[in-house]
């Protein structure tokens, strides 16, 4: 009997994919868990169209992003920041931080999951952050580290 998964199965295979198992497998576990639907000629329509449905909307994300990097690459955001006697900056400036100068300076909201730093910013200068705005799609925004007055 061929099943359409609605869900990841262990043993079966992922989400969307058509599997061969057994009558009583089908009618005793995966049908009644709601793991998956048998593979009629209305459900396989519906898997397609819902397959085409998902790739327009991930062509769109591609492009929103892509958009988004063009847009990020011109910007440029400022941080002040406490310094001692020194030189030496009190504190640093993190992601979560660094998230809230893009939508206060720049009024566009980006998750601070999304801002790759190897180290937090703890001197003053410019940086490079990236940010990963889609799997294929990384920004980068210059971050300008100036002395508090």
């Amino acid at each position: 009997m061929k099943i359409i998964l609605l869900q990841d199965v262990k043993s079966l295979g992922k989400k969307g994919e058509i599997v061969e198992v057994n009558q009583g497998y089908a009618r005793n576990f995966v049908l009644p868990k709601k793991l998956g639907v048998e593979a009629t000629p209305k459900n396989l329509n519906d898997l397609k169209l819902k397959n085409q449905n998902d790739e327009k909307i991930a062509a769109e994300n591609l492009a929103e992003a892509e958009e988004l990097k063009a847009l990020l690459a011109e910007k440029k955001i400022t941080c002040t920041m406490k310094v001692g006697a020194n030189g030496k900056t009190f504190g640093s400036v993190s992601s979560k931080e660094i998230a809230e100068l893009i939508k206060a300076q720049l009024n566009i909201d980006i998750d601070k999951k999304k801002i790759v730093l190897k180290d937090p910013v703890k001197a003053l200068g410019g940086y490079n952050v990236k940010i990963k705005l889609h799997p294929q799609v990384t920004a980068e925004l210059l971050l300008d580290v100036t002395e508090e007055k």
